[in-house]
């Protein structure tokens, strides 16, 4: 049984009392606990700032290449994942998540690859160990222009 004990002190004693089963014999043990507790400040915001189409010569014209301009506020993120989906963002059609490195500011550029015309649901992410944060936009692919 254990039992908190107000005191003065800034850590609350504990008093625990165990039962011996071999001779029916208490053991008393007297104390003080103690935790800390880190507060970590997270990434709080995104923002996609700017959504630019990447001009291709013909022969390159695969793919539309977009490049999304992104700011954040907080703690610096480690990685970035970009889910594109349908119009409505309900259904996935890719996901890519890749490792950065961002060293004084949070404001990066992510460049995606959309193979056919449409409108899509784009939904960035940036990460960190302990907190994510996300953005989305609805963006028009036209054969290798972007509005």
């Amino acid at each position: 049984m254990t039992e908190p004990s107000s005191d003065s002190d800034s850590y609350p004693t504990v008093e625990s009392v165990e039962d011996n089963p071999d001779g029916g014999c208490h053991i008393y043990r007297n104390g003080y606990y103690g935790s800390t507790i880190d507060v970590v400040e997270g990434i709080l915001e995104v923002n996609i700032i700017q959504m630019t189409s990447i001009q291709m010569t013909e022969s390159q014209a695969e793919n539309s290449l977009v490049d999304f301009v992104v700011t954040c506020q907080g703690s610096l993120p480690t990685d970035v994942c970009t889910v594109v989906s349908d119009p409505t963002c309900q259904v996935s059609k890719s996901m890519v998540c890749d490792p950065i490195v961002v060293t004084d500011e949070c404001l990066l550029t992510i460049r995606r690859a959309f193979e056919e015309p449409g409108t899509y649901c784009i939904n960035i992410t940036l990460g960190d160990d302990t907190s994510q944060a996300l953005a989305s936009a609805l963006i028009s692919v036209n054969g290798g222009e972007s509005t």
